[in-house]
């Protein structure tokens, strides 16, 4: 028995006893080529047990290239289960969004074909049916859902994440349930809400952070149930590194901006619901709210994750809403079973289509609040791509928020380290190498140099503004003598609201590629642009 309760406990539908087996007997359902979809959610919520005994049956037989599937998860999952999978080559198709090594290296050597969209649509469209349309059934062909328990009509409880659970299950007839008893159960942190298919789309009234619209358990039909299988791991979430002065004074910079914005009338004494991405930098700007003026707040986000706690042990956190508890494995997870009392009833998770979509965004006035790859002078972004070519992770859900928010900040340090050089990649450059935000979306660009507060400002202004405030001493007479130069040759030739050169707008990424580094010696046009 475990420590929080026997499998008997956690099926209260008693006629799905008859169909427990362990993870092994699940892998006869498999078959090469099919759709999967997977609970899970950066990475929470996600099944273990059923994905490892797999990856095992794979290796122990060679099957390596010869069983592979398409993976449709709400984002990303544990490295030990579809980074693993990547490594044995089991992975043809990926969506929305991954984190791992190996998973990276196959989607960038053209090994598995993935695909992004801001994830509050990619949670409609699976269950649309956008995804399976070219099946033969146009459905998914399995699902794996990891659940704390399953009520007495059939319906999953989910655990950690929610992800787009609701609707894998509109479109798959064909579900493994892998009950997790090696935690304790999260029935009731859940708020469920199965949105129907338009014309009949119901409305989202959520009008505050912590309120609850739907029920604490996701409606199945006990009849999709195949297999039930209990599992006793637990997330194997990622730490983040420590703050240091950079993430420290990004946070103490939106701080201080929150600050001004309340004085003058523009926040509330408790600012508005809070959205932060996943990351460093992002978990760096919750800890430093912990430390900062405002109480009373609340969070309407997708991910919760380690510093989170710190705001709701400061006092100053009320209600959070997320798509996915997203601690890490060490302290985070652990911190938080010991104070569960103390978290329980002030977290709410949501589906993805819920805790991401735009009109609950809108209504609450979140403030969002994401890091990008990089951000260029009129203040378009990207998320996604290094060098216009090289998958990260994914859009993942900044741009549901970026789009619909009251306020939308990203924050970025102002120069990375390249291989030779400490600064040798400014996070500011004359045009982004890739676009996932357009300079419609963006209010504020924050590093540590400073806050660029771009509300009301013309292009040719916003990038003064971006490159005095935000740019890195190294770059900042660069990126000037750059507007500059484009200014003139555009206003000469009266094509001149956003200038760019086209011959040189991309010189810095350039160079960076060539000689490893993006100050480079001047604006001039050769045949060698970067000599």
């Amino acid at each position: 028995m475990s420590e929080y309760g026997t499998l008997q406990d956690r099926v209260r539908c008693k006629s799905l006893l008859n169909k427990v087996m362990s993870a092994e007997e699940t892998i006869q359902f498999f078959k090469p080529g099919m759709n999967l979809g997977w609970s899970g959610f950066t990475p929470a919520g996600y099944p273990k047990a059923v994905p490892i005994a797999l990856a095992d049956h794979v290796e122990k037989n060679s099957l390596q290239g010869k069983m592979k599937f398409n993976l449709f998860i709400g984002a990303s999952v544990g490295a030990e289960t579809e980074d693993r999978w990547a490594t044995l080559d089991m992975i043809d198709r990926r969506w929305p969004y991954q984190t791992g090594k190996n998973i990276a290296a196959g989607i960038n050597e053209g090994r598995i074909r993935m695909g992004d969209k801001h994830l509050s649509l990619f949670a409609q469209d699976l269950g649309y049916g956008f995804y399976t349309k070219d099946s033969e059934t146009g459905k998914l062909d399995l699902a794996i859902i990891e659940v704390s328990a399953i009520t007495e009509d059939g319906g999953l409880v989910p655990t950690t994440s929610c992800g787009v659970i609701p609707e894998i299950l509109m479109i798959c007839d064909k579900i493994i349930v892998e009950v997790n008893t090696g935690q304790p159960s999260f029935e009731g942190m859940h708020d469920i809400v199965v949105c129907n298919h338009p014309p009949k789309r119901q409305i989202l009234g959520i009008t505050h952070a912590g309120e609850r619209i739907g029920t604490t358990y996701v409606p199945c039909d006990p009849s999709k149930i195949i297999a039930v299988v209990e599992s006793k791991y637990r997330d194997k979430g990622r730490a983040f590194s420590e703050q240091d002065d950079t993430s420290e004074a990004i946070a103490n910079n939106i701080i201080d901006f929150f600050s001004h914005e309340v004085k003058m009338g523009r926040l509330p004494k408790n600012l508005l619901p809070l959205q932060s991405g996943v990351g460093s930098i992002a978990n760096a700007v919750i800890g430093g709210l912990a430390k900062g003026p405002f109480s009373n707040l609340t969070v309407y986000t997708e991910v919760l994750q380690d510093t989170m706690l710190d705001l709701f042990d400061s006092g100053k956190l009320d209600a959070a809403s997320s798509c996915s508890l997203s601690l890490s494995e060490t302290p985070g997870f652990p911190r938080f079973f010991e104070n569960w009392e103390k978290y329980f009833d002030k977290i709410t998770l949501r589906p993805l289509s819920i805790s991401n979509a735009p009109e609950p965004i809108r209504r609450l006035g979140c403030i969002a609040m994401n890091t990008p790859v990089e951000i260029d002078i009129y203040a378009h972004a990207n998320s996604t791509l290094v060098g216009g070519t090289r998958m990260i992770n994914g859009l993942g859900g900044s741009g549901d928020f970026l789009r619909n928010g009251f306020l939308k900040i990203m924050h970025t340090p102002s120069s990375r380290p390249s291989k030779t050089d400490p600064t040798g990649i400014s996070c500011v450059v004359p045009h982004c190498s890739h676009i996932d935000h357009t300079e419609h979306d963006l209010d504020c660009v924050v590093t540590e140099q400073g806050l660029a507060d771009l509300r009301g400002l013309a292009p040719k202004d916003r990038a003064k503004r971006i490159i005095e405030k935000c740019a890195h001493p190294d770059y900042k007479p660069i990126l000037s003598e750059y507007l500059a130069i484009a200014s003139a040759d555009c206003l000469k030739r009266k094509v001149g609201h956003e200038p760019q050169l086209w011959d040189r707008a991309f010189k810095m990424h350039l160079n960076l590629e060539r000689n490893g580094t993006m100050k480079i010696k001047n604006w001039d046009v050769k045949v060698d642009l970067c000599e």
